[in-house]
Order: C-alpha cells, then structure tokens, then sequence
C-alpha cells in the first residue's frame, strides 16, 4: 500500500475517537501535562499514554519531557496537514 495512504490514515486514526477528541478539545488553550489531561478524562495512565501515542503519531500532536512528566501540545504543522488533507477530498464541484 502506498506509504501516503498509511500516513494519511494515522491522521483518521487519531480523529475517529471520542477520548481523543476530547482531549484534543482540552489542548485548545495550551500546553498540559499528561497528570492534567488524565484527571477529567477519568483515563488510567496506560489509557491516556495509548490514546496520546495516536495523536502523536498522527503529528496533530507534540509531547515533551520535563522530568518525570510528558507535556502535550497541539502541533500546527499537523493540524494544518490534517485541515488540507480533509480539504483534499472535497469534490472540485460543490455537492447539489
């Protein structure tokens, strides 16, 4: 399979879950720590860690490390790949 379709589907991955869009949702204002992210998501640190390592992939989302604890952020490079991927399947005619 072309490795483009691979990539592109990492993005659908990473879009197609209600957790992951909530905590999409939750990075819209910044910056957070995996600890600040998995309290509201009710999610198990193994939980929220699967659930990032989607949106990591994706490239919608950055993590860095500082000390013991990840720090996530929306990636505007990924979203802007992600919004003209989408825009990319858009008919050449407006649908009637």
């Amino acid at each position: 399979m072309d490795r483009n379709f691979q990539e592109n589907a990492k993005v659908f991955r990473a879009l197609c879950d209600p957790k992951r869009l909530a905590i999409l949702e939750q990075l819209r204002s910044g910056e957070k720590c995996a600890c600040v992210l998995q309290e509201p998501m009710e999610l198990t640190q193994s939980g929220l860690s699967y659930h990032m390592k989607i949106l990591c992939e994706s490239g919608i989302v950055q993590s860095r490390q500082e000390g013991k604890w990840t720090h996530y952020r929306l990636s505007q490079a990924g979203l802007e790949r992600a919004m003209a991927l989408l825009a990319s399947l858009m008919p050449d005619q407006p649908l009637s």
